[in-house]
């Protein structure tokens, strides 16, 4: 199934919810596709389309492979990569978010137990809340780490309880 194919799909389900597909990133000289195509949906709309993709046969998208975030400065990106072992085809999706330090959506951890470790992840480094979810803490840092690291605007401590959070370059000698 096509990502067109997907999209029109979609947009019969959810009438007057805008599904917006973008295409993958060109390279400028060659013209030839580097990055992903992907479905844009509103961030409060994404749970009822992950259901839907999941559970209605002709989508069968069984396994979310990957979910992560970007900061875009003005925005983020939640972007989920689903994949269907029955009909081997696969989607990216993106929820944008404001980007403000209340950024929430709902969590899919019920429709993808992986979405469980996935969203603490994004928490971690992001500080993107997911509605609902069962254990929303940090997963890789210390409970007690300031900030979130992957944002733009993120600004790194000197030091960690007394352990330097930077060491010399291994190259100046």
């Amino acid at each position: 199934m096509t990502l067109e194919h997907i999209q029109r799909k979609l947009s019969e389900f959810f009438k007057g919810v805008p599904i917006e597909l973008v295409e993958g990133a060109k390279n400028p000289v060659s013209q030839a596709q580097t990055g992903d195509s992907c479905l844009v949906v509103p961030a409060d709309k994404i749970k009822d389309v992950c259901k839907t993709l999941k559970t209605i046969e002709q989508f069968s998208f069984d396994c979310l492979s990957n979910l992560t975030a970007v900061d875009r400065k003005d925005k983020f990106e939640v972007v989920y990569h689903l994949f269907s072992y029955k009909h081997r085809h696969s989607l990216t999706l993106k929820a944008i978010l404001p980007r403000e330090d209340s950024a929430h959506v709902e969590t899919l951890e019920d429709l993808w137990g992986c979405a469980n470790w996935l969203e603490r992840e994004v928490y971690d480094l992001f500080g993107i809340k997911f509605d609902n979810h069962s254990d929303l803490r940090r997963i890789m840092l210390p409970d007690d780490w300031i900030g979130h690291p992957l944002r733009k605007d993120y600004k790194e401590e000197e030091d960690y309880h007394g352990i330097s959070t930077t060491r010399p370059s291994l190259l100046s000698s």
